[in-house]
């Protein structure tokens, strides 16, 4: 008697319909579409795993800027400032500082400025 594989086929179908589940259109129900489909969010997947630290530090650095200026300094001074004053917060967290602690933040302005003068 030979095997013919169909409960392994329907097996495999399967999960790629549970995966693909919610997609538009073919996508999700014809089996062709769904894996080329699924394989198209793989590979962005993973693209966006590395564009997303590429994203933050860049709110982060916005953020920042923006918190820097209010206080009547640009960005880039703010941070050479940091580093002569040898200070070392890392940009999340200075930005997590300038939205929530602003009055720690504005002391820290406060003395890089006296640490450039």
């Amino acid at each position: 008697m030979r095997v013919k594989g169909a409960s392994q086929s329907n097996k495999k179908r399967k999960k790629l319909f549970s995966i693909t589940k919610g997609y538009w259109g073919q996508r999700k129900n014809v089996y062709r579409r769904a894996r080329e489909a699924y394989l198209a969010a793989l590979s962005r997947a993973y693209n966006d795993r590395k564009r997303k630290k590429r994203d933050f530090r860049r709110l982060w650095i916005t953020r920042i800027s923006a918190a820097v200026r209010a206080e009547g300094m640009s960005y880039s001074v703010f941070m050479n400032g940091l580093k002569k004053a040898g200070i070392t917060l890392n940009r999340k967290v200075l930005s997590e500082m300038a939205i929530y602690d602003a009055a720690a933040f504005s002391a820290l302005v406060a003395k890089v400025k006296e640490c450039r003068d």
